[in-house]
């Protein structure tokens, strides 16, 4: 069974008297320890996508699946308990508290897991030091560099040993070295066999993973393991 199956899902939003088809018949499965991207243009629905993979919202229509869970029709309080447990989020804008130390960051999304503060420590500063941030776990965000706070939100991430991880523009803020790294430790996780799904409109920050799925007008385009057969896609046309 795939970690992430979505079966003719659609999703709609009403502006006024206008009803807006935000996705549109997506078919879509995701293995456990996949690395992908999704990807698209500005309005094509890949934003929309993520937030249903990510269980913070559901579908208009449609199945989707997680874990084995069918979250289409799930409530408020479900929802949030499949993403604390088996998902993390990095933001492009980072997220993190400025007042707090990048260990109090780490820790937060254990304390909404009702962990105890010795298994929050433990866990929180294992995270930081595999990002490799184990000499700033007592620095603010607002000491750091904007590569390093990515790291932390990375951690942060990873707390809750989720079955996915979900990257969304996580390189929009850096320079080209700094996100190249960050590309770098992705890869890495993906390695040790993490699930990531990496959300962009950049058809070079797609090409670091080895699947491609590109979105445009609310519908899936193509998906396809360009990189691993050798071939390579066409480039996508804003």
């Amino acid at each position: 069974m795939a970690l992430i199956e979505l079966t003719e899902v659609t999703k709609s939003y009403r502006v006024g008297e206008q009803v807006i088809r935000a996705l549109d018949g997506i078919d879509l499965k995701i293995e456990s320890g996949e690395y992908c991207a999704i990807i698209g243009p500005s309005g094509s629905g890949k934003s929309t996508l993520m937030h249903l993979l990510g269980c913070l919202d559901i579908p208009t229509t449609g199945r989707m699946m997680l874990d084995g869970v069918d979250v289409s029709k799930a409530s408020d309080d479900q929802l949030a308990e499949m993403r604390n447990s088996r998902i993390g989020f990095v933001f492009q804008a980072f997220n993190l508290l400025a007042k707090m130390s990048v260990l109090e960051n780490v820790e937060l999304p254990m304390i909404y897991s009702g962990a105890s503060a010795k298994k929050r420590r433990e866990r929180a500063t294992e995270a930081i030091e595999r990002v490799g941030l184990g000499n700033r776990m007592k620095n603010t965000p607002l000491q750091l560099s904007g590569g390093q706070m990515q790291r932390v939100a990375i951690a942060r991430a990873l707390v809750n040993d989720p079955k996915i991880i979900f990257a969304d523009e996580p390189t929009g803020n850096l320079d080209s070295t700094t996100g190249a790294s960050i590309l770098a430790l992705f890869r890495e996780l993906s390695e040790q066999g993490r699930t990531i799904v990496l959300v962009t409109h950049d058809n070079e920050i797609a090409e670091n993973a080895p699947r491609r799925i590109v979105i445009k007008d609310g519908r899936i385009l193509q998906n396809a393991d360009n990189w691993h057969s050798g071939l390579r896609a066409a480039p996508l046309t804003p």
